[in-house]
């Protein structure tokens, strides 16, 4: 519908876990949201289709506005999974009625909000890791392929961790530490059950126990404090990455990011930048709206942070 009236912006935040959506006017005011489950590109262009309609139909319901205006949205998506073979062509077959649409990854979104669409670079470390630059006004990837190959300094690594340090622990080839005997009572303390679990865990499986990990480094486990310094590194050397790649500011971001920041070192903490925007607000950037300037938080300087 190329050169259709846009007179409401639409940004939708599609992930693993949920979708959310937000409708703006054109004065950026927030008229409508929608919220719904898991929408990437893993469960097909058919359902995650069938989640977005739920998502922009409840913001329509919540602005009071008929379905019939869609023709008048311009819409910015970032949805997981975007880069799978085949699947921006699947989306982008789909006609869902608006008077635009782009799409783009959610860490892209994120990257867009975070610098509300300039230049910059933010590392996402939830169940999986991923550091996602603007530089130059191109938009480019670093890691992110998967784990176990990839994902250095997310949940999933950490818990991975664990449960190698829990088998071995229950082989006798290491020390049993407190950690150790967390992770081996959540399987009865038996080689057989933690295997069972292990063939059919997932990234998120992992990833759960990252919270047992993070509570016994900060206790002092010998293990646990090696298995978070070990993220840190990774952490630590996705930043240097990021800067020598040209980004002009960083910022991390994910569920994982405020419990591995106390462990970076704090020359580090003093290269990062606070996030200006969220995902959303990077999908209504990718839609066409002119995000209004925000001024950056003031970064602290290495002295004042300590080493």
């Amino acid at each position: 519908m190329a050169g259709a009236m846009v007179n409401w912006y639409l940004g939708v935040d599609a992930g693993g876990s949920h979708c959310r959506a937000r409708l703006i006017d054109q004065n950026g005011l927030v008229i409508g949201t929608g919220h719904a489950g898991p929408a990437n590109m893993r469960i097909g262009a058919a359902a995650v289709r069938a989640v977005f309609d739920d998502v922009i139909d409840q913001a329509l319901e919540a602005a009071g506005l008929p379905g019939s205006v869609r023709r008048e949205i311009s819409a910015g998506i970032g949805i997981a999974g975007l880069s799978r073979p085949g699947s921006a062509e699947a989306l982008g077959a789909i006609d869902f009625g608006m008077a635009r649409i782009s799409f783009a990854t959610d860490a892209a979104i994120a990257n867009l909000g975070a610098h509300r669409g300039r230049d910059g670079a933010t590392l996402i470390l939830g169940t999986g890791s991923i550091a996602q630059l603007r530089v130059g006004g191109a938009d480019f990837a670093i890691g992110g392929y998967g784990f176990p190959i990839s994902d250095e300094g997310s949940g999933a690594a950490l818990g991975l961790s664990a449960m190698r340090h829990a088998l071995r622990a229950l082989d006798g080839r290491t020390t049993r530490t407190p950690l150790a005997l967390a992770i081996a009572a959540r399987f009865g303390h038996a080689i057989p059950q933690a295997i069972a679990w292990m063939d059919r865990a997932t990234p998120a499986d992992y990833a759960a126990l990252a919270p047992i990990v993070i509570q016994y480094a900060q206790a002092d486990d010998p293990i646990a404090r090696s298995i978070v310094e070990d993220a840190a590194g990774h952490v630590e050397r996705f930043i240097e990455a990021i800067f020598e790649r040209g980004a002009p500011a960083c910022a991390i971001l994910g569920g994982l990011a405020p419990h591995l920041r106390p462990w970076l070192r704090a020359r580090t903490v003093a290269k990062l930048s606070e996030p200006l925007g969220d995902a959303l607000d990077g999908a209504l950037f990718l839609a066409g709206f002119a995000l209004p300037e925000v001024k950056a938080p003031e970064v602290k300087k290495p002295e004042e942070l300590g080493e």
